[in-house]
């Protein structure tokens, strides 16, 4: 069987305020086009399928464009589970009817954990479908006096689940959780507050292939069949270096897998320029201009004005800048006196120490004064 194993779309989601749903949209588009290209006998999406659990009426809708387009027109069935970002219960609904159009759903937590099971020309293979776990909630319904962790919570409902899939049958989980020794991304809301959110590989090893989502980058978590397929997009400027993309998944007669990675191209790609700022402005050779999404590292070790609004010209989609040439060097002090006891020109020499580490030179000093002078005496025309 080959089938597709994808996660974390978050639709509806902003990066540093911009509306990513166009892009969504965009690489929905060539996921469609992929689907049709490799035809898988199944898509498998591992949660947060939406940003939040009341997402916008235009997340809805593009997500319900996806899988009309996948159900009714490619007819590839689609399994998918909740995750911390969506609304389980919202995902849930009308689940049981749902699945006789090939669309399976678990988006709640129940005692019933029967897989989905599903036929290629070597028999069955069954999909353990396990919706994003909060201990509490695993609490609730299983009967469990003590109070779990992560790491509990997911080994209880594992065994539960592993316990109806007949011996000797392939198997797939499908899960929405953090696995011990994986890398993070900054766009990826913890799991827990003041606890451990983790939970150790070890739980999965059972299943041919485990599909996870919740960590935004491509990778291994454990072992090679247990792995994260990452987000669609770039969620966060320190996910600029990640290959986006999918992940094929083909499983054989006795269970052995084999997986590759499937690049997606988005519209817009999110990056970091480092340089100075008149580089970044005039040299278009080193810095080409771009519609990407961008963050801005300036090096210089003076302030510059609106350097944002400036670069806007060359990146109109220039998100962030941060001044590292500054705070490399600059280490903030307290002021040394009361300021209103200072004049223009010492308290501007602080300000231009403080900022720089350095102090004005003789030229800087004469130009600063002239400057005062002209300020006041403009002033005096006012009054």
């Amino acid at each position: 069987m080959r089938f597709i194993h994808t996660a974390d779309w978050h639709l509806g989601k902003t990066l540093k305020g911009m509306p990513l749903l166009e892009d969504q949209q965009y690489i929905l588009q060539e996921f469609l086009r992929l689907i049709e290209d490799c035809k898988p006998q199944a898509v498998v999406i591992a949660g947060d399928i939406y940003d939040r659990a009341v997402p916008p009426t235009d997340a809805v809708e593009l997500f319900d464009e996806i899988l009309t387009k996948l159900l009714l027109e490619q007819k590839v069935p689609v399994l998918y589970i909740s995750g911390n970002h969506d609304s389980a219960v919202r995902l849930h609904f009308g689940s049981r009817l749902l699945s006789s159009s090939g669309l399976f759903v678990r988006g709640e937590l129940s005692e019933d954990l029967s897989p989905i099971a599903l036929e290629d020309s070597n028999g069955s293979i069954y999909f353990s479908l396990i919706p994003y776990l909060e201990p509490a909630k695993v609490c609730s319904v299983f009967p469990v006096e003590e109070r779990l962790d992560f790491e509990q919570a997911h080994a209880l409902v594992l065994e539960h689940a592993r316990a109806l899939i007949p011996k000797g049958k392939r198997s797939v989980a499908v899960a929405h959780a953090f696995l011990a020794g994986s890398a993070t991304s900054e766009s990826e809301r913890p799991l827990s507050v003041g606890g451990s959110d983790q939970v150790s590989p070890k739980l999965f090893r059972d299943f041919c292939y485990t599909a996870l989502g919740h960590l935004h980058g491509p990778q291994r978590a454990g072992a090679e069949t247990i792995r994260y397929s990452g987000s669609l997009l770039k969620y966060s400027f320190d996910e600029a270096s990640q290959k986006k993309g999918v992940t094929l998944v083909e499983l054989d007669g006795s269970g052995k897998v084999r997986t590759e990675h499937l690049p997606l191209h988005p519209r817009r790609d999110v990056r970091i320029l480092e340089g100075n700022f008149e580089e970044l402005r005039t040299d278009r050779a080193k810095f080409p201009k771009t519609e990407d999404y961008v963050l801005v590292r300036l090096k210089d070790d003076h302030p510059v004005l609106n350097p944002k609004d400036r670069l806007e010209e060359v990146f109109p989609n220039l998100l962030v800048v941060e001044r590292t040439g500054l705070i490399g060097q600059t280490e903030l002090r307290q002021p040394d006196g009361r300021r209103e006891n200072k004049s223009e020109l010492i308290l501007f020499q602080d300000f231009y120490e403080e900022m720089t580490h350095r102090k004005l030179d003789d030229t800087q000093e004469k130009v600063l004064k002239e400057c005062i002078q002209e300020a006041r005496r403009r002033d005096g025309e006012q009054e």
